[in-house]
């Protein structure tokens, strides 16, 4: 059920009734949450709802097993087996196809056929959003920062809740659990922030990334061969802004939805392109997930706190692991593993210099600092061509194309230009830049508040090309 159809209109309007209703007494208010969020996950495939029950019902019982243990040794058996599980499960259904094809491949060139079973694996939509989710809950109940829940059905709401189920933000337990408590005392809801969210996502998926996939992005990274140097180039800018403003619409509108029902999720994207490093890209770009791999994995790896070769270890090993995560496939590894070599140099040269690593100037558009935001901004770019490309082939195509192709380019049109600068503009919407008019927005009568939302939808519906292509993020 995607966010910008009729269904889940119409979905959410019947569960946001029951939620109003339903607030005063809080066990049927979960009861109904989670039977609206499964009913939710089930609406793509009901099989994989069991998948989500029993994640459930098996981070909940070792980690309230974990904080009842006081002997280490069996705390950290305990935490092992919950881990074996989450990623054994997400490798199962994500990885196993690609690793069994790479077995077989290397055994192939040393003239050996083994029989493996290739298996045609679906994968869940949101798995590695949930199941980091859970590792999360599950980690923190091990480390001694978050008391565990009490109760299976508080932990399985947390763990389904349905606005930010599939694609994110990855929402931390010691954030959702305690405002699920609070939630039944809230008096005040942000509608003029929600509604802000709602609309600035829905407009920068509807009406710019969906133009820009369909004009130029699909048809290029599809054989970019076939086009010149300027449709290779501006097709990869215009894909840098078509997964920031399909990706950050997700993350608007999952908050502003969870808003309206009294929930605040902390921010994930925070204008990503004026970065002026490639660390202050990663502050501002998918923070949900940076800040988790950060906070389990290059932090318990040990960090920046040893020398400089273990530091740059941890950072292969991070962005490694952070490019698998977003796909199977080999082009997702060289894109994380570029990412860690940017950072590695960047590191590098400022340890040589003596500075941060992250310059800073009180002028935010400073000449100095425009400069080094465009040359961020291309080296980001560099590595979405192996993102996007679905083989290296692809990619090497498009690399040749771009310099030595030069003719009169096919589709670059003004349409698409001006899609490319408001959708680098909409980075404005990002964080508390709006705050100002989501407060005026908050003085207006209910009844101009819903005429003025309902213009905006109306523009945004007509401005959109047909159909709904699915968020970008449901495949990772």
């Amino acid at each position: 059920m995607l966010f910008p159809t009729i269904s889940f209109a119409i979905f959410f309007l019947i569960v946001y009734g029951g939620h109003r209703v339903l607030l005063s007494h809080p066990s049927a208010w979960k009861l109904f949450i989670l039977a609206a969020s499964y009913f939710f996950y089930a609406w793509w495939d009901w099989r994989f709802v069991g998948l989500l029950m029993l994640s459930s019902v098996v981070n909940h019982a070792t980690a309230r097993r974990i904080h009842r243990l006081e002997d280490q040794r069996l705390r950290r058996l305990f935490l092992v087996v919950a881990l074996i599980f989450n990623l054994g499960t997400l490798g199962f259904f994500k990885y196993y196809g690609f690793f069994t094809i790479q077995v077989y491949t290397a055994f192939s060139h040393v003239g050996y056929t083994p029989s493996l079973p290739l298996l045609d694996i679906i994968l869940p939509v949101g798995i590695s959003f949930f199941t980091f989710q859970a590792m999360s809950y599950v980690i923190d109940i091990y480390r001694r920062i978050l008391e565990p829940t009490r109760s299976l059905l508080d932990f399985a709401v947390y763990l389904a809740f349905f606005p930010q189920l599939v694609a994110g933000p990855i929402v931390r337990a010691k954030v959702f659990l305690p405002q699920l408590e609070r939630i039944f005392h809230v008096s005040r809801i942000d509608v003029g922030r929600a509604a802000a969210l709602i609309l600035c996502g829905l407009f920068k998926k509807i009406v710019v990334a969906n133009y820009l996939a369909q004009e130029i992005v699909d048809p290029v990274f599809a054989h970019p061969a076939a086009y010149g140097a300027l449709d290779n180039l501006f097709a990869v800018y215009a894909y840098a802004i078509q997964i920031y403003c399909d990706f950050s619409a997700y993350s608007d509108i999952a908050i502003g939805i969870a808003l309206l029902m009294g929930f605040r999720f902390p921010l994930n994207f925070n204008a990503p392109y004026f970065a002026v490093s490639i660390q202050d890209f990663w502050r501002r770009w998918h923070i949900s997930l940076s800040t988790w791999l950060r906070d389990y994995l290059y932090i318990p790896l040990g960090g920046s706190k040893h020398s400089s070769a273990r530091t740059y270890r941890n950072l292969f090993i991070t962005f490694l692991l952070g490019g698998l995560w977003h796909g199977a496939a080999w082009t997702f590894i060289v894109w994380g593993l570029m990412h860690g070599l940017y950072l590695m140099l960047e590191r590098m040269v400022a340890l040589r210099r003596g500075k941060e690593r992250t310059p800073r100037s009180a002028s935010p558009w400073a000449p100095g600092r425009l400069l080094r935001m465009i040359w961020v901004f291309h080296l980001v770019c560099f590595t979405w061509i192996f993102f996007r490309s679905e083989t290296f082939a692809d990619a090497a195509d498009m690399l040749r194309q771009i310099g030595t192709a030069w003719r009169a380019p096919e589709m670059i049109t003004g349409a698409v230009l001006l899609a490319l600068v408001v959708g680098w503009f909409s980075q404005f919407m990002d964080g508390a830049r709006l705050s100002r008019l989501w407060d005026r927005f908050m003085q207006w009568h209910p009844v101009a508040q819903g005429a003025a939302a309902a213009a905006v939808l109306i523009v945004i519906l007509a401005l959109g090309p047909k159909g709904v292509a699915p968020f970008i993020y449901f495949q990772f």
